[in-house]
């Protein structure tokens, strides 16, 4: 006799169980957390925002990605979108580009004129925010959403921080820096500038409840390297500041070496090209496979004529030279000095060592620690003084714009549990929806698609932005790639494919129930689930 149909189906192991009155595992629908969502540092829903851009909502995707974070314009500039190295579509042909989409909708709040809704209930309590980069922001803007008065002070100029001094406008043109600045001061939020704090037991004297510190990596390392009297020697971070302060650029000759590679060292070759320079040359003492700038930065910077000299330390820098030393990797994958040496003509020389952030103004405030040049701070984002909070560059992290941002929302959630005398508890993460848990066939096979760049030569000689954005067509397409990993997005596949009948339609925005009267556990609707929403459970 031929047995029933639900049974013999290649199913593989979700038929592992009895049917009918023997039925010993059940499906239910479960809520998973994307990878994506997982791998964001800023903490969104990126899930849920992909959505709504896909459904052409794009100002609901808008708010709902501004919940976490209030730079959408700026991050689909300047994030290294790890969400994408977490995409489970990768598997399929090539991630979703979640970063490409980001900037769409953040330009297109800009055109819009989309604006953040100000608290209608204050909590009376004023929080001190020193710093106006990417984490004093993000805090200020949560700290505001949640009702307290906020100020943010900031020894510089200009509000943005490592944003505005560390990022060239290429990359992030300043009409959407201070577009998007300026959408949290509409909220209420106080910026002062040229404003530096050296004493928070003052600012705690002025009325201030609670502080949370967040000033940015704006010293640059320093290596002892001999020089003549007559080197023209520089620090990446004071040279790409003083390209964006000073009327009058730094001149660094026709030939300019950049010692260092990460990415400052990569911008500020960039930079430098862009300021007339006819050659920029990158030194790095290790190979391309462990320089820590990233690589699409790198190939951008070969695309505009820089040069990158692998394996390779500056002995002694002179006027118009400079001796290197040809290095070799040890089995660890050091550098090792050969004793091969080599001149290189050069006007000037700029250091790209890395970074540090100026914590003079924390000296002799009781309980903060501070150990290999940052803040040693709780889960909470708390120091060792009640009160006093801190992120971003100052403390133990990845220094880059979306860490910072995660900080300050991290951040401000903790300060106003503090300020209202109860602990903050996030809620529980439900499991990540991997890869194995999909059935990736309903999904066809749909490019990545990328974002035009200006032309190399072209785009050397000129500080305009180099990446443009998504139309609203290929923005939308890319959001509709979007596999919904491990949450339902209304297919019908379990209603459809039931032998039973079992799957009911509850609404369009609750989706399916079952009824377990007539599911006989077969399983079938778990193994045509696209997204992994659907798992069989023991029974009762």
């Amino acid at each position: 006799m031929q047995k029933p149909f639900a049974i013999t189906l290649n199913l593989g192991s979700s038929l592992a169980n009895h049917t009918g009155s023997w039925r010993t595992e059940k499906p239910v629908y479960v809520d998973l957390l994307p990878p994506c969502n997982k791998a964001c540092p800023a903490g969104e829903n990126i899930q849920q925002w992909l959505f709504h851009a896909e459904e052409g909502n794009y100002e609901a995707a808008w708010r709902q990605l501004t919940q976490d974070n209030p730079f959408p314009a700026i991050m689909g500039r300047v994030c290294y979108h790890p969400c994408q190295d977490s995409c489970n579509r990768a598997e399929v042909d090539e991630s979703v580009g979640i970063n490409a989409v980001e900037r769409f909708l953040g330009d297109q709040a800009l055109a819009e004129g989309w604006s953040f809704t100000a608290p209608t209930e204050l909590s009376g309590k004023q929080v001190l925010v020193i710093g106006a980069g990417p984490s004093g922001l993000s805090a200020a803007y949560h700290l505001r959403r949640l009702g307290h008065e906020v100020t943010v002070r900031d020894a510089g100029p200009m509000a943005g921080g490592m944003m505005r001094f560390g990022i060239p406008s290429y990359r992030l043109p300043r009409t959407i820096l201070d577009a998007e600045v300026k959408r949290i001061t509409d909220m209420g939020v106080a910026i002062e500038l040229n404003a530096k704090v050296e004493d928070l037991e003052a600012a705690f004297a002025e009325g201030f409840d609670a502080i949370f510190c967040a000033v940015g990596a704006h010293i640059g390392k320093r290596a002892y390297i001999p020089a003549g009297e007559s080197a023209r020697i520089l620090d990446a971070v004071a040279y790409l500041h003083a390209v964006e302060t000073e009327e009058e650029k730094p001149m660094l000759g026709r030939r300019v070496v950049i010692y260092g590679g990460g990415n400052t060292a990569i911008d500020a070759a960039r930079t430098a090209k862009r300021l007339g320079a006819e050659e920029a040359i990158i030194v790095y003492r290790r190979n391309r496979d462990k320089m820590p700038a990233h690589d699409f930065e790198v190939e951008e910077a070969l695309e505009e004529g820089i040069l990158l000299k692998w394996l390779s330390t500056i002995k002694h820098v002179d006027d118009g030279k400079m001796v290197v030393e040809k290095m070799a990797l040890d089995e660890t994958g050091f550098p090792q000095p050969t004793g091969e040496f080599e001149e290189l003509e050069a006007d000037s020389l700029i250091l790209a060592l890395g970074q540090e952030a100026d914590l003079g103004f924390l000296n002799g405030v009781e309980g903060i620690a501070i150990a290999d040049g940052v803040v040693t701070v709780d889960g909470s984002m708390m120091t060792g003084r009640a009160g006093i909070f801190a992120g971003g560059d100052m403390v133990p992290a990845e220094r880059t714009v979306t860490v910072a941002v995660g900080h300050g929302k991290k951040a401000a959630r903790n300060i106003d549990a503090y300020l209202r005398g109860t602990p903050y508890a996030p809620a529980p993460k439900a499991p990540v929806a991997t890869f194995d848990k999909l059935t990736t066939w309903y999904y066809a096979d749909a490019p990545h698609q990328h974002r035009a760049h200006l032309e190399g030569a072209r785009r050397a000689s000129t500080f305009d932005e180099v990446v443009t954005g998504l139309d609203e067509q290929t923005a939308q397409f890319e959001a509709r790639r979007c596999m919904s990993c491990g949450n339902c997005f209304s297919c019908d596949n379990c209603f459809g494919v039931c032998p039973d009948n079992a799957v009911k339609k509850v609404d369009i925005a609750k989706g399916y129930a079952i009824d377990y009267d007539y599911c006989k556990g077969c399983g079938l609707c778990v193994a045509e689930c696209p997204c992994g929403s659907i798992h069989m459970v023991p029974e009762d």
